[in-house]
């Protein structure tokens, strides 16, 4: 096996010091272009690659950014981590990717494993957060962001979408298309996204004088969705729903797919399904389906402002709580409301 090349032979064939070498691969640093030039030859032309991992440690700098998911069967975490990843590539930083469980089981053994690695931030995307861990991570130095996610304790940052809003919306349209029996198929009662949008929705119900005459609990899993399904419209047509605001996408379309293809009802003449993401297969044909939008460029964008911002400036940066509005995609798996129109966007 070749012995590795090192930055003093690169130096040597350069015709430039060792120190310039470092400089010309430690981003952010000054060199002259000549010299990066004459560097970037010498190390191409000899096969030598920097070492990121020692070069972090005398700078007290990995620029790697733990980046936790609790699950990725949802299409909106797929998207956004591919957004949040080009994000942080493009400001020079690597990204290490941990799954963690979504319930918290394992979330303290994955953290002390990101601390060890010596990351620059954390951005925790669909797993909930303890303040301990905050305040263990905050001793650490190491700045923490929630994606998709909310915390009540204090002194934590959050980028999620508008849940409470989000929830509030669906309950308005279906009672403007009518629905006189409406029902709720929760996600995991852990997150923040499903009380937060389970809250919304029964608050714009009650003050429409209806409340959900029945609730299932989804998980954020479609097997459980498919159960949830059956359980509430495998009853008797009086006591069926009209409507059903399904917590997320993917789970709406397991329940869209047991209503039309295990029980033979109509969507929506029979029923009207709404779910919560607007993924891309909401669009398609066969679900077509009527959801809120989250909003995931401006998610990944504020989540990483808000990063940088404790990373380059920790002592005067101040913890956010954003909650951006996702718009109402009206299509065609729910009853509309009079002279509402196919495709329209409510904000």
């Amino acid at each position: 096996m070749a012995e590795k090349v090192t930055s003093l032979q690169v130096a040597q064939r350069a015709g430039v010091s060792q120190s310039a070498v470092s400089r010309v691969f430690t981003p952010g640093a000054s060199v002259s272009q000549k010299t990066q030039d004459k560097v970037r030859k010498a190390a191409a032309e000899l096969g030598y690659r920097p070492n990121v991992l020692a070069r972090a440690m005398v700078s007290g700098k990995s620029r790697i950014i733990g980046l936790v998911v609790g699950y990725l069967d949802n299409y909106f975490y797929p998207e956004a981590l591919e957004k949040l990843s080009n994000a942080l590539q493009e400001r020079g930083y690597h990204v290490l990717i941990f799954m963690a469980s979504r319930s918290a089981g394992n979330i303290d053994t994955v953290m002390e494993e990101i601390l060890d690695y010596q990351v620059d931030g954390v951005i925790l995307a669909s797993v909930p957060m303890s303040s301990d861990i905050a305040t263990r991570c905050q001793q650490a130095g190491v700045p923490v962001v929630l994606f998709n996610r909310s915390q009540d304790a204090d002194g934590i940052t959050s980028v999620t979408s508008d849940n409470y809003a989000g929830g509030r919306k669906v309950a308005e349209f279906l009672l403007a298309g009518g629905h006189r029996r409406i029902g709720y198929i929760a996600g995991w009662q852990g997150a923040s996204t499903q009380r937060d949008r389970e809250t919304g929705f029964r608050a714009a119900l009650r003050e429409g004088g209806q409340d959900i005459v029945a609730h299932g609990t989804g998980e954020f899993h479609t097997e459980d969705a498919r159960a949830a399904a059956r359980t509430m419209f495998d009853v008797s047509p009086d006591l069926r729903p009209d409507a059903v605001f399904v917590a997320n996408d993917h789970m709406a379309f397991a329940v869209m797919d047991v209503l039309r293809f295990e029980l033979g009802l109509r969507v929506p003449e029979d029923v009207s399904v709404v779910g919560y993401d607007d993924v891309p297969p909401a669009a398609w044909p066969a679900y077509n389906l009527t959801t809120i939008r989250q909003r995931a460029n401006l998610m990944v964008a504020e989540t990483v402002d808000a990063l940088f911002d404790h990373i380059d400036s920790p002592s005067n940066a101040t913890p956010r709580k954003v909650a951006i509005d996702g718009p109402l995609i009206v299509r065609g798996s729910a009853r509309l409301p009079a002279g509402w129109a196919l495709q329209r966007t409510v904000t």
